[in-house]
């Protein structure tokens, strides 16, 4: 089949791997891409995401797929216009995707639901006064977050009250615009985190293997949020009982609940676990696969990607398409710029890939550019570098064995990527 991937990160450029090995995949081609993506992918003739102009693109080059990566994109409806044109499309409709675009919607359709997950307020800036309130009526540590899509970093953690107070004030003095118009003030979780991706059909769904992020920018899990600073798969905390008892009391009641509210849910959904003393609650959802979740969990996947993808996006998930969710282990360490996830300079030029990859490594490209024939670092995150073993301490160790070998002007690391698994 002939597929367009749309996205440009290190999830897209993982994405654009699984396809292209993929038995069902003719043609792949990407916009926007990157140049690690068109090691895999054909380029377009596409300059904006105006659906019309895929729509064209897709009659014009026989495209039987479409494969939507980032959120933004799902949650202003992209796949509504592209589906009302006869075309298939892997990715939640508008209304679906606002269990990612509204961290209030998601709440409460987990409350609805019976989905577990922590005690919450969801307040607007008519009612800040109310949130101030609430802060006051709850129990240290106190998470606030942004209602809306904030690429990842729209969540403050307050260890005291005076913190929860002034992040409070902040959010609607405009800290992550329109993102923090509704903002949500939850219970801390405690326990591991952990993520679980599965692929729906709407109706029926399929897990792919269990990750954990390391969200935080400093080792020891210290520092602000970032959109992850490396991951690992699968993950030793997901065992096999906490495995099915996400399947049965988080997952399908979310597949089942959304589709009995008429907003059945096609394509990747995310659930961020917080699992504490063998039991799951739900962090987050989002609507598409996770950055750098997806890194590892696709590095260990065996089976025809572009046919499960396929099979979910016309309705008829072919579950056949999957040998082994989890052949091996895989670690990712993300390469950053020096600042992230603040200000930071771009623009340098990028040695080592080739060495990293002789050694095994597969290196994901998130924020480069070439320029002049030379690749540039050109975003916060900048490289995935990935390495793959038969235990995670081999995954861990090939990983960083790769890192060593790739350089970049203020390149910065965290050392301690799936330390916590082995300890």
């Amino acid at each position: 089949m002939n597929i367009l991937l749309i996205g440009s990160g290190g999830r897209e450029h993982a994405i654009a791997r699984a396809l292209h090995f993929s038995l069902s995949t003719d043609r792949l081609y990407s916009y926007p891409g990157n140049p690690g993506i068109f090691n895999y992918a054909l380029g377009s003739n596409l300059n904006s995401l105006d659906s019309s102009l895929i729509i064209n693109f897709c009659k014009m080059n026989e495209i039987d797929l479409v494969v939507i990566g980032p959120e933004q994109p799902l949650a202003e409806g992209i796949a509504d216009k592209l589906r009302n044109k006869g075309i298939n499309v892997f990715g939640p409709s508008q209304n679906a995707a606002r269990l990612e675009s509204s961290k209030g919607f998601a709440k409460d359709f987990m409350l609805r639901n019976g989905i577990p997950t922590s005690k919450f307020g969801k307040f607007t800036i008519d009612h800040q006064s109310d949130a101030h309130s609430f802060i006051d009526a709850s129990a240290l540590p106190i998470v606030l977050k942004a209602d809306g899509l904030a690429a990842g970093k729209g969540v403050i953690i307050a260890e005291d009250y005076g913190t929860a107070h002034d992040a409070t004030n902040s959010m609607f003095g405009g800290l992550f615009k329109e993102a923090g118009e509704t903002i949500v003030i939850e219970e801390f979780l405690y326990g591991q985190e952990a993520s679980i991706l599965a692929i729906s059909d709407g109706k029926d769904f399929v897990t792919l293997a269990s990750s954990q992020d390391h969200k935080r920018v400093l080792d020891g899990d210290l520092g602000k949020n970032t959109g992850g600073m490396g991951a690992y798969a699968p993950a030793p905390l997901v065992t096999n009982d906490v495995f099915n008892k996400v399947s049965e009391k988080i997952l399908k009641p979310t597949i089942e609940g959304m589709f009995t509210e008429g907003m059945p849910f096609v394509g990747c959904l995310y659930a961020g676990l917080m699992i504490n003393e063998g039991e799951p609650n739900v962090v987050e959802f989002n609507v598409r696969f996770g950055d750098p979740e997806t890194q590892v969990v696709l590095s260990v996947f065996d089976g025809d990607f572009a046919g499960l993808l396929y099979s979910a996006a016309i309705g008829n998930l072919d579950k056949s398409c999957i040998k082994n969710i989890a052949n091996g282990f895989a670690c990712c360490v993300i390469l950053s710029s020096q600042g992230y996830p603040d200000s930071y300079e771009k623009g340098f030029e990028i040695s080592g890939i080739e060495e990293a990859e002789k050694q095994g490594a597969i290196v994901y490209h998130s924020g480069t550019k070439l320029k002049d024939g030379k690749l540039l670092s050109d975003g916060g995150r900048v490289l995935g570098v990935t390495g793959q073993g038969s235990s995670l301490s081999l995954a861990i160790s090939n990983a960083y064995d790769s890192v060593s070998k790739i350089h970049f002007e203020n390149m910065y690391f965290r050392k301690d990527i799936g330390k916590k698994a082995i300890q």
